[in-house]
């Protein structure tokens, strides 16, 4: 399941998809998200059949970001969600009962439209304004991802801009996990950017 820190991959940074995820999973992290918003459905699967097996030999979790096709062919462990990719029940029937199912939620309006039992966890956010993703919602801020974490229907992650000194209050809201993008990605050292976000963790 999701905890912890989530790493959700950035194909826009200098290193390849595959060193990022290699370098997390060396660090601790066994959250995984695959996200690429310009390749090919061919060229993501190819990219998840080499990368989920490093995941699931460490008993991690592999995610794929939007892409319902993606994520059945190359039986994923779970699929996540924005406000604007479809109808969540139909998403969920479409995908099974087995398949983890994450939603973003950025807005305590949000939570209400989550039809019961659909959905496992909810990516909150975006805390911070983030650079990975230009046209995200306005931050909501700490103060907005406690009010969303404490009425949430299900487990939340917290999302957005964030990085090392943002561990604590993350996990003061009740976030069982923090996702994170550019803190690891484009990081000087990625293994060990991952390696002191886990361990803050661990220690918060």
């Amino acid at each position: 399941m999701i905890q912890g820190i989530y790493f959700v991959t950035d194909a826009e940074a200098d290193q390849s998809v595959e060193t990022q995820v290699r370098a997390a999973l060396k660090a601790g992290v066994r959250a995984i998200q695959l996200r690429d918003k310009t390749a090919t459905d061919a060229d993501m699967v190819s990219t998840a059949k080499n990368l989920q097996p490093l995941v699931r030999k460490l008993g991690g979790t592999f995610i794929v970001n939007d892409r319902i096709d993606v994520a059945l062919s190359c039986g994923a462990d779970g699929l996540h969600i924005g406000q604007g990719d479809g109808d969540v029940a139909s998403i969920r029937a479409r995908i099974g009962q087995d398949m983890i199912l994450g939603l973003s939620v950025e807005h305590p309006d949000h939570l209400a439209a989550i039809p019961p039992d659909c959905v496992d966890y909810i990516g909150v956010g975006p805390v911070h304004a983030t650079s990975t993703k230009p046209d995200h919602a306005p931050p909501i801020g700490f103060d907005g991802l406690s009010q969303i974490a404490a009425a949430a229907p299900c487990l939340t992650v917290a999302i957005g801009g964030l990085g090392t000194a943002d561990v604590q209050p993350v996990h003061k809201t009740g976030c069982v996990g923090m996702a994170v993008v550019s803190a690891i990605s484009r990081a000087a050292n990625i293994q060990d950017a991952a390696a002191n976000l886990v361990t803050n963790w661990s220690k918060a």
